[in-house]
């Protein structure tokens, strides 16, 4: 049984408060744990008790109200703010995300995409024409040898018939020989004909090729220096948008490093202590 030195709390033997010499604290210049939960405490209902350990370690381990108990956790202590902030910061980024999203979208994939497509038809367009010609010579070329070809055997049956008349070996007349000359001539005019058609054809080919290669050089430059400005368009969003970020983080930053737990456990101590007079040992 105690003496009337001491006092018995719930199998703890504590010194009496009118007889007690005075006990200093363990962590004098601290709010320490190890200072202030050796009474117990009664717990929310009023029914028991729960020991000053048993708070914390409540604390620490938070148990099935985890979640919710760091919540509190958070907002009861120095980083209440810092969280707050990261939340407005996040909310903040992910505003400026979608902006960005959008803005790259409408001011450099867009206008790519519509550049690219234009330029499939116009290199389309250069195709065709520059085919189409191509193959309105390759039709004159083969007029040409045609033409060649018959003029050769308008010329061969001209002089086997002159051979034939100057031989005798023939009854041909004279009337033969002009009508197979007039042949050859025709013959000799459709080629040069056809060959002035060709020559047109290919003059238009070669001025068409000089004009079309001037033109995709220019198309190629103009290309590389849109794909350039749009490049640098999505560089100019980017930085904006990592500045902003950048301007949303050091806020976190700066309260974070204002963060104190010696702090936190200071003001959760006031609030929750169950006492800082010691145990002390049972006399006889």
């Amino acid at each position: 049984m105690p003496t009337p030195t001491e006092m018995e709390i719930n199998c703890v033997t504590f010194p009496h408060p009118d007889t007690m010499p005075e006990q200093q604290l363990l962590k004098p210049t601290e709010w320490s744990y190890c200072d202030y939960f050796w009474a117990d405490k009664k717990d929310s209902q009023g029914n028991g008790t729960v020991a000053g350990f048993e708070l914390l370690l409540q604390k620490q381990l938070k148990g099935k109200q985890m979640q919710k108990e760091m919540s509190e956790f958070i907002r009861e202590s120095s980083l209440g703010e810092a969280w707050a902030q990261v939340k407005k910061s996040l909310a903040d980024e992910a505003e400026v995300h979608l902006k960005f999203s959008a803005k790259l979208h409408s001011e450099v994939e867009k206008p790519l995409m519509n550049f690219r497509e234009n330029f499939k038809k116009d290199m389309k367009k250069c195709d065709h024409h520059i085919a189409d010609l191509r193959k309105q010579l390759a039709s004159r070329y083969a007029a040409v040898e045609k033409a060649r070809k018959a003029l050769t055997e308008r010329q061969r049956d001209l002089e086997m018939k002159t051979q034939q008349l100057e031989i005798k070996l023939s009854n041909k007349t004279e009337e033969d020989i002009k009508k197979a000359r007039r042949k050859s001539t025709q013959a000799g005019d459709d080629l040069m004909r056809c060959v002035d058609l060709y020559n047109q054809a290919q003059s238009k080919w070669f001025e068409e090729m000089v004009t079309t290669t001037l033109e995709l050089e220019r198309l190629e430059v103009e290309r590389v220096e849109m794909i350039r400005q749009h490049l640098c368009q999505y560089t100019q969003l980017r930085h904006e948008t990592d500045m902003f970020n950048q301007s949303t983080v050091e806020p976190v930053d700066q309260l974070l490093r204002k963060v104190d737990p010696a702090k936190d456990r200071e003001l959760w101590v006031r609030e929750h202590k169950t006492g800082n007079i010691r145990p002390v040992d049972m006399e006889i």
